[in-house]
């Protein structure tokens, strides 16, 4: 979708994406940009739920004992650890 800025840098957001976000008006908003030049609006929180929820995830710790590096070695073939076994040629 596109909008067009008005002199006092004001921008309308389409009501498809106020609505797609839950934005009603009164509601306060985080604006920034990205390192790419890009605007990212959110709702105040947002983030901070997000980092919330990845650093549950985190300390579930799912796989244990294991490095980065480990797990792409193993997915390469390249791990002592894991080898996975060539088809024989019959």
């Amino acid at each position: 979708m596109t909008t067009t800025m008005t002199v006092k840098g004001q921008v309308t957001i389409p009501k498809d994406v106020r609505e797609a976000a839950g934005m009603k008006p009164g509601d306060k908003l985080d604006v920034r940009a990205t390192a790419s030049g890009g605007i990212y609006i959110e709702k105040p929180g947002t983030l901070n739920d997000y980092e919330a929820r990845l650093r549950a995830l985190a300390k579930r710790r799912i796989i244990r004992g294991i490095t980065t590096d480990e797990i792409m070695e193993m997915s390469r073939g390249e791990s002592a650890v894991y080898r996975p076994k060539k088809k024989s040629k019959k």
